[in-house]
């Protein structure tokens, strides 16, 4: 199917994402895809989830309760009852709406109504965005009719799902898929070195603590090479501004990155965590990255996101106890020497990218509803 195609269903296609940006992003964009083919396309989200309501225009949104379960027994038992809720809301939902098929994007925030339409029979779809497969995502697998995977071996799968895994990428904001086409930016031996650097939604303090410490140790001409913006917390954002005045770097501090793709757009290196939304960004953009995973996760997806990108050469994987002043500063000046190295690295990173993975998404969910 052409991604051009106008389609159209008489039954609405429902969108399942909730949480984080991690999740939900993926997800907007393949509503907006969805939109461009003439489909009627709705979201259920969680409350959590609405902060991201502006990325969904013109779609209709549903709520429902949804819970994790949490630490300790109340933690447990407090998800456990907001998860029923969600559940009971969920079957409502769907019983209404009777959806064309229903694709979630992982989380327990997505389960509530992916779990309620493979009990009434309707086609699921799971969106997985890391590498290894998630908790939610694996209890709905043995019922889904597809499992669309951000990476080429999904990790976590036994044989029944791998056999129904096709490997579709994790979607992007168009802005952002567009930079494909736009080349690296020029780099020299002698020039400008522009650095993003962002911490995942909450922004990490710890680029905060190690990079000024790290970059002060440069010299003196190096320094003035450096162009950073960098995602900041606010109640680190003065010491932090301190610390690279005192370095004298040029650092652009920011709470929030608005503009992600006009960022990536004229960055040379991106440093920060690696959740697949981010990995999924800045391998579409094509640029070369130092990747700090979040370390508290158990089965350590973000690592694993890293690694396919640092196994293929488009980035190199830090662990967070690794990130000291002292390696980072043999990294960077590795790179302000050898130029070519991050040339190399944005051509590997460039092609581990899928921009296209929104139109792959849409052309699967379009093939299971067809075979309807």
């Amino acid at each position: 199917m052409s991604t051009s195609d106008k389609t159209a269903t008489f039954k609405p296609v429902l969108l399942s994402a909730g949480g984080t940006g991690g999740h939900v992003m993926p997800a907007a964009a393949l509503a907006i895809e969805l939109k461009k083919r003439g489909v009627d396309v709705q979201w259920v989200t969680d409350p959590r989830g609405l902060k991201f309501k502006p990325h969904f225009k013109g779609i209709k949104v549903h709520t429902l309760q949804s819970g994790t379960l949490g630490a300790g027994v109340i933690g447990k038992i407090k998800g456990a009852v907001k998860l029923l809720f969600g559940l009971l809301q969920a079957q409502k939902l769907i019983r209404q709406m009777d959806p064309a098929i229903v694709v979630g994007f992982g989380g327990y925030p997505a389960f509530p109504a992916l779990y309620a339409a493979q009990r009434a029979k309707i086609p699921t779809l799971l969106h997985e965005q890391n590498a290894i497969i998630g908790k939610a995502n694996d209890m709905l697998a043995p019922k889904a009719n597809l499992i669309a995977s951000s990476v080429p071996e999904l990790q976590g799968i036994d044989k029944e799902t791998r056999a129904k895994t096709l490997y579709i990428g994790n979607p992007v904001r168009a802005e952002i898929a567009a930079l494909k086409s736009e080349s690296y930016p020029a780099l020299d031996e002698k020039g400008s070195l522009n650095i993003l650097v962002m911490g995942g939604s909450l922004g990490a303090t710890i680029f905060s603590e190690v990079l000024p410490q790290a970059l002060s140790k440069l010299p003196k001409d190096q320094k003035k090479r450096l162009n950073i913006t960098q995602q900041c917390r606010e109640e680190v954002f003065e010491v932090t501004q301190e610390a690279y005045e005192a370095a004298g770097i040029s650092v652009n501090l920011v709470p929030f990155v608005e503009d992600v793709a006009g960022e990536l757009a004229k960055a040379h290196l991106f440093i920060g965590r690696s959740g697949a939304s981010t990995v999924a960004e800045v391998t579409a953009a094509g640029r070369p990255s130092i990747f700090v995973p979040y370390p508290h996760h158990k089965d350590q997806q973000q690592k694993r996101n890293a690694d396919v990108i640092a196994d293929a050469g488009g980035a190199w994987m830090m662990t967070q106890d690794g990130f000291t002043p002292e390696a980072v500063l043999a990294r960077i000046e590795t790179l302000l020497q050898n130029p070519e190295s991050l040339l190399k690295a944005a051509q590997n990173a460039k092609n581990c990218g899928m921009p296209e993975a929104a139109q792959n998404l849409a052309d699967a969910l379009m093939g299971i509803i067809s075979k309807k």
